[in-house]
């Protein structure tokens, strides 16, 4: 069982959603939080919510300068959770160039940015925890899901390359595939989502994990079957099931 007891995390995307929500369980935990997200107000309405001890440090994700300074002024943490992301449901038929590249640029290389701030140092102490929020949707390519999609299936194998290099020292590396979970991104889909979860019981799955040493966590359980068996059919039997 992980101790978060006295421990400094810092959580990139905190503000709502899975992040709020699992920021309510670290700290109760007994973790010092840092919150971060883009916007301010949303950070401060979290932290005086809060039991513990919490500092907020705004960042954009997809601005170098912006993590480079963001980070420099956090330093030192124990464990580093990546929950930001931005989605706009659209497929390549009705493409979208800026929100598609934005999804890439937040979902995918918002994460190597803030990652190559944080895991040089955890790597001379060798010590540190990294958490990376991917998706279901990431095992593999879906439709009507240019941007989003691509960008969770680049944390996932991001996650992967890291367990493989880091599983053998100090730094433990995790990675959780979450489902539906209800917030303002999902309210965007017109279609139905099974299994969809509310914040608060997504961020206890989170949190759970968290204090395990197994490195990926898909849920909800039942509906991670789907995805995972996908990645066992043959190309003409999954896109006749899943393309247009």
């Amino acid at each position: 069982m992980r101790e978060f007891a006295g421990k400094r995390y810092w959580l990139v995307g905190a503000s709502e959603g899975l992040g709020r929500a699992l920021a309510h369980h670290l700290s109760r935990a007994g973790a010092e939080l840092i919150l971060s997200a883009r916007s301010r107000e949303g950070l401060e309405a979290l932290a005086l919510d809060l039991p513990g001890k919490c500092y907020v440090q705004t960042v954009d994700i997809g601005d170098d300068a912006s993590v480079k300074e963001a980070a420099a002024a956090v330093g030192e943490v124990d464990g580093l959770v990546l929950l930001a992301g931005v989605y706009w449901p659209f497929g390549a038929q009705d493409w979208e160039a800026d929100r598609a590249t934005t999804m890439a640029n937040v979902n995918f290389t918002g994460f190597v940015r803030v990652l190559g701030q944080v895991v040089p140092q955890m790597v001379t102490r060798d010590a540190g925890h990294i958490v990376i929020t991917s998706s279901l949707t990431g095992f593999r390519g879906l439709p009507g899901s240019i941007g989003y999609t691509a960008s969770k299936a680049g944390t996932m194998s991001l996650a992967e390359c890291m367990y493989a290099d880091l599983r053998r020292t100090g730094v433990d590396v995790q990675v959780v595939n979450p489902g539906f979970i209800r917030t303002r991104l999902t309210d965007k889909n017109d279609f139905h989502m099974p299994f969809l979860m509310e914040p608060e019981a997504a961020g206890q799955e989170m949190f759970e994990h968290m204090q395990t040493d197994n490195f990926k966590r898909s849920f909800p359980t039942v509906f991670s079957w789907l995805f995972r068996l996908s990645q066992f059919l043959p190309d003409w039997a999954y896109y006749r099931l899943f393309g247009r």
